[in-house]
């Protein structure tokens, strides 16, 4: 490559970079250092402590508060699994072509729609006065109003509300990638409809599957507004954790270290998933 060359690649890659640095690769730089601040009464004191991570996995509610986010993150990333593949293959194989861009755009509805409205509409579909218990009161299965909205269940469904939907699209993306010869091909060498899925659709659309899924992880574990409205503070997550050192202690380092952590736990589960996360797939 001349030297022409290589001085119009980085002045189109320029500003991409400017822009990484500037807001990510900085910010980023400043928060990890603060993650070793540490506070004396109200004065912020530099240094290279790590007693804010000491502390993380030191004090229980701390440490609940990962767990709390880990066991919604994985529920909702499972449920959302099981749900979106067969609606991508009901999409992808039942439903005629014509008709497959209008299904799709139905979809995507909950992405027009912002976290805040979703998730008060589902707080009143969970009240106790909402529509759900007041079908099961006139229905007679139940005398009494739930306790439905302000738990982990109605958190977990206000999120697979939202992602399943986003599952359904990279799902389908490699559904309708795959040349029908493969399942063809399977059954003439005598395998059945479920063997055929098993050995051969299934491990052709897993990239997708696992891309979805990561995806799912990385806004899930990071999401504040969802857990905040639906869970009730019955259990916090560590994003609501964070909001609290910031908005009520303003614990400037403690925030950034349980951020780190954040951050390092959807750095690990972008290690578990690498090798099948294949865009060029999708």
């Amino acid at each position: 490559m001349s030297d022409g060359s290589a001085a119009r690649g980085w002045g189109f890659a320029a500003p991409a970079l400017i822009w990484t640095l500037a807001f990510f690769v900085l910010p980023f730089a400043v928060m990890a250092a603060m993650s070793l601040a540490t506070l004396d009464g109200r004065t912020l004191v530099w240094g290279m402590s790590l007693a804010n991570y000491a502390e993380i996995f030191g004090e229980s509610f701390l440490r609940r508060a990962i767990v709390v986010s880990l066991e919604i993150t994985v529920t909702v990333t499972a449920v959302s699994v099981l749900l979106a593949y067969p609606l991508a293959w009901i999409i992808a194989y039942r439903v005629p072509p014509k008709r497959q861009r209008l299904v799709l755009m139905l979809a995507i509805l909950p992405f027009w729609t912002s976290y805040v409205v979703r998730s008060y509409s589902w707080l009143l579909v969970l009240s106790r006065e909402g529509v759900i218990n007041k079908a099961l009161i006139g229905l007679g299965l139940i005398s009494e109003p739930l306790t439905l909205a302000s738990t982990r269940f109605a958190t977990v469904t206000g999120f697979v509300h939202f992602f399943v939907m986003l599952l359904t699209l990279t799902i389908y993306a490699n559904l309708v990638q795959l040349s029908p010869n493969y399942r063809r091909a399977a059954m003439d060498l005598g395998a059945n409809a479920f063997q055929t899925f098993r050995h051969v659709i299934l491990p052709l659309t897993l990239p997708g599957i696992v891309v979805g899924a990561f995806l799912t992880f990385v806004l899930c574990i990071g999401d504040y507004i969802t857990p905040q409205i639906l869970g009730g503070n019955n259990e916090l997550t560590v994003p609501q954790v964070i909001m609290v050192q910031l908005g009520r202690r303003a614990d400037f380092p403690m925030a950034s270290a349980l951020s780190i952590v954040l951050m390092g736990l959807v750095t690990l589960a972008y290690l578990t998933s690498s090798r099948w996360l294949k865009l060029d797939r999708l």
